[in-house]
């Protein structure tokens, strides 16, 4: 296993995060192959695991608790608030009044007293910089935790985050959690060169593309991967989208073999060799999945097999754009950009 620094925190983190969005219902992991997989990716070095509170509406930051009950010391915990816990309209967002609250609904989850990252999840429209910085500042001088993120921040947003930290003296963003692999490459043009300029640490999430990278998806056979089943349009091959990933896919499968590499390998190879990166976060929903995915640990791309993948999706292009998550909303809700 690698580790590298999570932006300017002084903090070494593995090269490869334990995602837990799997854990519990989303996924259909269950306590017991969640702490099997625990057990597996901390034995391989990996140091970092990420949930969040919307993950199984809590379940998943039980999971984590569980199976990290006992060696809290040995690893980075990082969780994320924001997105919806119900129906309540203030259950969430990013003002104080919610993030107060959902902070300490996940350290009673986890079973913890403070968290190492607490990221938002998604940019919030309603709650200005100012008001959530001066929350998360609070409770990191509080001692529930460490440090704080964001999560699919449009470039923008980074910016002006990091602008109202330094206006209005209050602690900044240290991490940036963007989806990138090498499907979806459009992070490269403008969120990477941001974090870049502010010592961001950077988090990728996706970076197997919901699976078009693991292996289980190819031309001529059945899509296996379980995304398949619960987001069927994205694996709809008769959509032009899907057809042009199938299309690289395919290329990117004679790459590895090429090179003697599965495509997992290749895939998170890809990400982590960007400077801008610190590590990719894995999502596994079973022991095998896990350990196909730590077999990734020390993959380094040498420059032709990144050259022949830039020459099949070329950099700054996402394949399928309809599926970004930190587009501006005025693009997508008409009121926002009509008088």
């Amino acid at each position: 296993m690698q580790y590298r620094t999570l932006g300017r925190t002084g903090v070494q983190v593995s090269t490869l995060v334990l995602g837990a969005m799997n854990f519990g219902p989303i996924g259909g992991t269950t306590q017991d192959e969640a702490t099997a997989i625990v057990d597996a990716a901390l034995e391989a070095g990996v140091n970092l695991v990420d949930t969040a509170d919307m993950y199984g509406t809590g379940v998943s930051e039980e999971m984590v608790g569980r199976a990290i009950a006992g060696r809290r010391d040995d690893l980075v915990l990082a969780t994320k608030a924001t997105m919806p816990m119900g129906d309540e309209r203030n259950h969430r967002g990013s003002s104080r009044r919610w993030l107060v609250t959902a902070l300490e609904d996940s350290l009673r989850r986890l079973g913890v007293d403070h968290v190492d990252l607490y990221q938002m999840h998604r940019w919030d429209p309603l709650t200005s910089d100012e008001e959530t910085l001066s929350a998360l500042t609070d409770l990191r001088r509080a001692g529930k935790i460490r440090y704080f993120g964001s999560s699919t921040f449009p470039a923008y947003r980074i910016v002006e985050a990091q602008w109202a930290a330094r206006e209005h003296h209050l602690g900044r963003y240290v991490t940036e959690q963007p989806s990138y692999s090498i499907l979806q490459r459009g992070v490269e043009a403008h969120v990477l060169p941001v974090t870049e300029q502010y010592g961001l640490g950077v988090l990728v999430w996706s970076p197997l593309a919901s699976g078009w990278l693991s292996g289980a998806v190819r031309a001529g056979r059945e899509i296996t991967t379980n995304r398949s089943k619960t987001l069927p349009r994205r694996f709809d091959t008769s959509l032009p989208a899907n057809r042009a990933r199938l299309e690289a896919v395919e290329q990117l499968a004679k790459v590895a073999d090429e090179a003697g590499l599965t495509m997992i390998q290749l895939a998170l190879g890809f990400v982590t060799a960007h400077p801008a990166v610190t590590s990719a976060i894995i999502g596994p929903r079973t022991v095998e999945h896990v350990r196909s995915q730590l077999a990734a640990a020390d993959t380094v791309l040498p420059a032709d097999v990144l050259d022949a993948i830039d020459s099949i999706v070329a950099p700054g292009v996402d394949l399928a754009p309809e599926e970004k998550v930190d587009t501006p909303p005025a693009l997508l809700d008409p009121a926002l950009r009509r008088r």
